[in-house]
């Protein structure tokens, strides 16, 4: 398990106080995304058609931090846009470190070794470096060549500088399980704690929407991938819990959990997830009260049929964990089953439609935000 010690039990303990309180709802991880702005325009991405105006916006030091404790989740990931624009990112990261908070500071490692010197290396930060899978691949996912060999010698110098380093992994349905495994052993041999993987989520306004992978597909990759693993004797290490790699094998049944991993961005409190923006809150607990939970999820809502991506359910996986540690142990030892039936999935029949709201948030941003900035400045000179 790739996860440190200290972090595994201070995450195990904040879910016994939170069940001992008796909080049904809680935060596990932050996803705290200072802006949308990014240097690649990847054709599987939701998250950076907007207008100008909107990508030149940044959350604050002071905003980012602020957010940080009003959530008071323990783990906060920094995604993007690409982070390491942000003129004060190392600003945010040395607030949240202090805080004692595990924070996950997502990049595609262009400008990683530019910045490198403005960070220092610490137990409680990780820089989570973009690679979805060797060179032909990884370049034909971010639409531009030669990335994958500047991410791949970005990490070389950060591990060797001491830090803490995971690759992220996003995998569509071109994927082949037998070059997901290549790729899995190629990531082993480059000294970093582990892998982060997950399906990708289809984003409505990503311009590659036939890549994405339908649940049933998911199921079957996974389970391909992990018997590759298996038969190789391959020792992947995964910055996952081992009942979420499970899921994706088919062998749990699982709902997702979408305030397990609430976004802060520039708009404020994204309702109800990550992935998709249907609203948004002024404040976490507005958030976490008035978001109607019920309507979203697999079999509840269109948007979220085929979904099975960690943000969403890694937080379900950690808190059957705790709750069933024996389970988890028996998964982690013998690894995800490859073979049998696999576990039922959730009907689709009652899901509420779709709705489509983007362009009307966006028109409602660009309407208020003269105002806002008016507001900022006299705050400001005053």
């Amino acid at each position: 398990m790739a996860v440190p010690v200290i972090q595994q039990l201070r995450v195990g303990s904040y879910i016994l106080k939170q069940k001992l309180k008796g909080n049904k709802r809680y935060p596990l991880v932050l996803m705290l995304e200072p802006l949308f702005q990014c240097n690649l325009a990847c054709p599987g991405c939701g998250k950076i058609d907007y207008p100008k105006q909107i990508l030149q916006r940044r959350l604050s030091v002071e905003d980012c931090l602020a957010a940080v404790d009003e959530c008071g989740a323990p783990i906060v990931s920094i995604p993007g846009g690409e982070p390491l624009l942000h003129k004060e990112i190392d600003q945010v990261v040395k607030g949240i470190v202090e805080r004692k908070k595990f924070v996950y500071l997502c990049t595609n490692a262009l400008l990683l070794k530019k910045k490198l010197d403005l960070f220092t290396p610490s137990p409680y930060l990780t820089f989570s470096i973009h690679l979805d899978g060797l060179r032909e691949e990884h370049d034909k996912a971010v639409d531009q060549e030669g990335v994958f060999d500047r991410a791949v010698e970005a990490i070389k110098e950060v591990v060797a500088r001491g830090f803490r380093v995971t690759v992220n992994c996003t995998l569509f349905n071109n994927a082949e399980s037998e070059q997901v495994a290549e790729f899995f052993d190629y990531v082993m041999t480059l000294g970093v704690e582990g892998i982060t993987v997950s399906p990708g989520y289809a984003y409505e306004r990503a311009p590659a929407q036939e890549h994405f992978l339908t649940r049933q597909h998911t199921k079957n990759l996974f389970r391909d991938v992990f018997r590759r693993g298996k038969e190789s004797g391959s020792k992947w290490i995964f910055n996952q819990s081992s009942l979420y790699l499970d899921f994706l094998a088919g062998n749990q049944e699982y709902e997702c959990t979408p305030w397990g991993n609430p976004t802060r961005n520039i708009f404020g409190w994204q309702r109800p997830c990550y992935l998709l923006g249907e609203g948004y809150a002024s404040s976490f607990k507005e958030l976490m009260e008035t978001t109607e939970w019920d309507n979203y999820g697999t079999g509840r809502y269109e948007k979220c049929a085929d979904c099975m991506v960690h943000c969403g359910y890694e937080p379900t996986a950690v808190n059957d964990t705790v709750s069933n540690p024996l389970k988890a142990l028996m998964v982690w030892a013998r690894g995800p089953k490859v073979d049998g039936k696999m576990a039922p999935e959730i009907s689709l029949d009652n899901q509420r439609p779709a709705e489509y709201v983007f362009e009307k948030q966006v028109q409602t941003y660009m309407e208020s935000a003269p105002a806002e900035e008016r507001k900022k400045k006299s705050s400001s000179a005053a």
